[in-house]
């Protein structure tokens, strides 16, 4: 035994301080009393043990104080506030990154979420001239297609999917390392299910919130589907370029057969399409996506789902596309990017694949394709324009023909919908029109001089002034200060409201004088419907595209029925604008759009000859033309009486073949004189004719002997066109 002494050996003696002296206590009578002895000193020998109380086994043992309770209340606090961390962290998250993540939709909508219907459209007598949308297919599942179909899908995107949950995070550790080492991202680790809920729910910008919303959305995927039919939704789903989705439309798409016949190199080819399907499609980057099925074939061996042998095999056997993979829409290109935004409007996001009847004429919609493509190639050059529009509508206000451009592989671009433009002196009629509900009568005469506003010193084409004119004669001969007069005394609010009740909504409440010259930028869609109003005597009609939509198996969702046209514009005055815009056919700026019919119009051509334009109509047909540059670069002068005018006569020959000859039934008498006519009348008539006289003379002794003919035509002289 340690012979040292121990602390805790109640062997030896206790210690014990001394105890105080006792303080003296002054006596009762005064002085101080003796002092007492002092204590008998303890006895020698060893120290006494104080007695030991019995053991008691039913009381339980007094804690010490000073034990390791101070150790468990500081990790009761420690926990509670890690929990209270996490839960603070875990809301920071949550309101900042998670409470916008969409909600799941049931079981049963999942195959059907976000999916735009396919389309099938057909011209208006029924033909099938195109098919539109995402291309579906028939839905699949894992027992439908042959065993390497999905294991293919596996083999490309996640290798493991049967043994993690909805996230990887064996596979995060992964990329993570290999990024790391790489100084770059060369991996990733999403899961199936992630891609899945990412395609189906949510954008593919590059964020953390998207990145932590497409993780719960994955955990809830798995939570109502197995993991089968997580598979199956994502070969339902998955997008393959072509605007092609799901495995079976992919494989109808490409191969022109239904993916229970894919073969293994098929199957492998489609398989690597998912990573980057806009820039794979096999219509783009075949080789590009050969070279990532090999990969899939790869790792489909090294896994043990395929053997060497039919790796071996897949290798030689190269997947042909189908013909018809390769076929694009032709001239049809615009019209059914317009119509295909019109039937999702109609029938909405989640609508079934849909048969849709278009307004559109094939033949119109071919000859103005190759009247407007024929002009641009033969004199574009020489005109210094390089794109042009056509638009027209029948009298009911459907659209017969669209198009958009010269080429529409080239550019899709639709201008005759998407592109504004400044219309010049094509905007003009709807002044005249909104003066002539002021009291202004065509007859009238007006004073074609010099005019200033502020600033502003408006100027006709050529610089020259006629004097006075009648209002119609202004409107034929295209008068700009005349046009800002009228403007004027119409008024700004006037003006606007009559362009918004006539179709055209890009004006402000109160354009300024200068939308007397076409300053404010509209389409030509909207144009040609405004000049519609005059073709219908004061009546608007909305144009439109589709005439029915239908579901593939036959039940009716849309079907346009008789619209009765709004009275916008009285008739007697729609009178009198026909009739003024007739001679402008007739007789003045539009004189190259004559083709035998009776037809009105008007011509314009924007500043510095960015833009020319031909609107007009006949009793049958309201059509527009605008020719310039897309990138507003000005022309070689250019003007709306040039190649606008002659691609509208050829058109409109086209689309009159074989119509009777008929004027427009409705036009009223002119009206009579509201006053007993100015005696100054006369001498104003004489001194016009004796300018137009005088200004004929001198411009045939400027001239030359012949005109020049630069195989477009005679040009008509400067006078006569707009500005």
């Amino acid at each position: 035994m340690d012979a040292t002494p121990h602390v805790n050996d109640w062997t030896l003696p206790p210690y014990r301080f001394d105890d105080p002296p006792a303080r003296p206590t002054p006596p009762a009578g005064g002085g101080f009393a003796p002092v007492p002895p002092p204590p008998p000193e303890p006895p020698k020998g060893p120290p006494q043990r104080p007695p030991e109380e019995p053991f008691r086994a039913d009381l339980k043992t007094p804690r010490k104080k000073g034990g390791w309770g101070w150790v468990w209340l500081t990790l009761l606090v420690g926990v509670i506030l890690g929990f209270l961390a996490v839960g603070g962290a875990g809301a920071y998250v949550w309101f900042k990154y998670l409470k916008d993540t969409p909600d799941l939709p049931s079981r049963e909508a999942l195959f059907a979420v976000n999916r735009a219907p396919g389309v099938r459209f057909e011209d208006r007598s029924g033909q099938v001239i195109a098919t539109r949308g995402p291309r579906y297919g028939q839905r699949v599942t894992v027992k439908t297609v042959p065993g390497y179909v999905p294991l293919a899908f596996l083999a490309a995107e996640d290798k493991r999917f049967y043994k993690h949950g909805p996230i990887d995070l064996y596979g995060i550790a992964r990329a993570a390392w290999v990024n790391w080492r790489a100084g770059r991202t060369v991996q990733g680790a999403s899961t199936l299910s992630q891609q899945l809920a990412k395609g189906l729910f949510l954008t593919p910008d590059r964020t953390v919130e998207r990145k932590l919303q497409e993780m719960l959305m994955a955990w809830r995927l798995e939570q109502v589907l197995t993991k089968d039919e997580v598979l199956e939704l994502y070969l339902n789903r998955v997008f393959f370029g072509a605007n092609t989705y799901g495995v079976d439309g992919a494989a109808q798409t490409y191969f022109g057969k239904p993916a229970s016949r894919l073969t293994l190199s098929e199957a492998a080819l489609l398989a690597s399409l998912p990573k980057a399907p806009s820039r794979l499609a096999l219509t783009r980057d075949m080789e590009g996506a050969l070279a990532r099925s090999r990969l899939v074939l790869a790792n489909m061996e090294k896994e043990g789902w395929i053997t060497a042998a039919e790796h071996a095999a897949a290798l030689d056997d190269t997947p042909k596309l189908s013909p018809d993979a390769v076929s694009d829409e032709g001239d049809y290109g615009w019209v059914l990017d317009y119509a295909t935004t019109e039937a999702i409007r109609i029938a909405g996001q989640n609508a079934p694949d849909l048969v849709v009847r278009l307004t559109i004429d094939t033949r119109l919609q071919k000859a103005g394709a190759d009247i407007v493509r024929q002009a641009i190639a033969l004199g574009g050059q020489h005109a210094g324009a390089s794109q042009a529009a056509l638009l027209s509508l029948s009298a009911d206000g459907a659209i017969r023909a669209m198009v958009g451009g010269t080429d529409y592989i080239a550019s899709p671009f639709n201008r005759a919908v998407q592109a504004r433009r400044q219309p010049g002196s094509t905007f003009k009629p709807f002044v005249y029109a909104a003066a002539l509900e002021k009291g202004v009568l065509p007859s009238d005469i007006r004073v074609d001089g010099p005019v200033q506003f502020g600033d502003w010193k408006p100027e006709n084409y050529g610089g020259d002034y006629r004097g006075p004119m009648t209002v119609e004669q202004a409107l034929v001969n295209s008068t700009n200060t005349i046009a800002v007069k009228l403007a004027q005394e119409a008024g700004g609010a006037q003006v606007g409201n009559l362009a918004r009740r006539f179709g055209i909504t890009s004006l402000p409440e109160r354009p300024d004088l200068s939308v007397a010259l076409g300053a404010y930028e509209v389409n030509l869609l909207q144009m040609t419907s405004g000049f519609q109003v005059f073709q219908l005597g004061g009546q608007r009609v909305e144009p439109y595209v589709i005439e029915s939509i239908t579901a593939q198996d036959g039940r009716p969702i849309y079907a346009r029925g008789p619209m009765a046209p709004a009275q916008v514009y009285d008739i007697a005055k729609a009178s009198m604008m026909v009739k003024m815009m007739k001679k402008v056919v007739d007789q003045g700026t539009a004189k190259r759009a004559a083709f035998g019919w009776p037809a009105a119009g008007k011509t314009g051509t924007s500043q510095n000859w960015r833009d020319a334009w031909f609107v007009g109509f006949t009793p049958d047909f309201a059509t527009g033309v605008w020719v310039g540059n897309d990138n507003d670069k000005p022309m070689n002068k250019v003007v709306g009486g040039d190649m606008p005018a002659s691609i509208w006569r050829r058109y409109m020959l086209a689309a009159h073949q074989n119509l009777a000859i008929r004027d427009f039934p409705w036009l009223l008498a002119d009206p009579g004189p509201r006053t007993s006519p100015d005696p100054r009348n006369g001498f104003y008539e004489t001194l016009a004719s004796e300018f137009a006289r005088t200004a004929s003379e001198l411009e045939s002794e400027a001239a030359p002997d012949a005109p020049v003919d630069d195989g477009r035509g005679p040009v008509p002289p400067p006078d006569e066109l707009p500005y």
